[in-house]
């Protein structure tokens, strides 16, 4: 029997065969998933640690107490 969807009938008729199973979209999705979830856990630990920073150290980095307070703030999910 041939391998594919559909397969050749005796008289030439399609016949579909049993789906085949679609796992590369469904481990593109998870995979997809996934990352999301890391770069969303990478934001809020960014956040805590700028949220924790002394005067000297945000002067380092180019931004105000308040600029840090703003972006600390802001929920994981929002970019």
């Amino acid at each position: 029997m041939a391998s594919g969807v559909f397969t050749k009938f005796p008289y030439g008729f399609p016949v579909s065969t049993p789906a085949q199973p679609r796992l590369g979209v469904e481990a593109g999705a998870l995979r997809r998933v996934f990352e999301k979830l890391a770069v969303w856990h990478d934001r809020d630990i960014s956040r805590r640690q700028l949220e924790m920073m002394d005067e000297r150290a945000l002067r380092d980095i180019g931004i105000t107490r308040a600029q840090a307070e703003a972006e600390a703030a802001r929920p994981f999910w929002r970019g």
